[in-house]
């Protein structure tokens, strides 16, 4: 048991820290995003749904700390945060049937998420709510796409088993 809490520590700390340094690699918002939503996934896959529920949680505020996420997106860490959590959420309980299902559904909850906090919850200026939105989804489509093709190749190199389950 104590070994299953240090092989979950460890490995998601090595994903956060891999998730900061691309955060802080000050890349543009179309690398960055689907980059992190990669990480989720992969935590997800590699080591389970509360390892990317974890990361999910974090990174928007170690962003928001580092100045990474600009000041008016503040209202918008917490519902950030829920939608990272979700995605790993959703992905961690469908990909178990299909990995594919699992990154559209988790995608399209994450940018529903998002949408609606800035339709109903949280006023924001136009710009921040149409960068909440659509992009979002495409982001997190292609996180999982990038995540799968990452996935397969540990899988190729022998890191993973091809039946591994979180």
């Amino acid at each position: 048991m104590q070994d299953n809490k240090v092989t979950f520590l460890t490995r998601t700390a090595i994903l956060l820290a891999l998730a900061l340094v691309i955060q802080l690699g000050s890349f543009p918002q179309p690398v960055t995003g689907p980059l992190i939503n990669t990480i989720l996934y992969l935590a997800t896959l590699l080591v389970n749904i509360w390892s990317g529920v974890a990361i999910g949680l974090f990174t928007p505020i170690v962003a928001f700390i580092q100045g990474i996420l600009p000041p008016p997106l503040a209202p918008m860490i917490p519902f950030i945060a829920l939608s990272n959590g979700v995605l790993a959420v959703v992905f961690g309980l469908i990909s178990k049937q299909n990995k594919i299902v699992g990154i559209i559904v988790a995608s399209l909850s994450k940018y529903l998420i998002l949408a609606a906090a800035v339709t109903f919850i949280v006023e924001v200026p136009e710009q921040i709510a149409r960068m909440m939105s659509l992009p979002q989804l495409i982001t997190a489509l292609a996180g999982g796409v990038i995540a799968m093709l990452v996935y397969r190749a540990l899988v190729a190199i022998d890191f993973v088993d091809s039946s591994y389950k979180n």
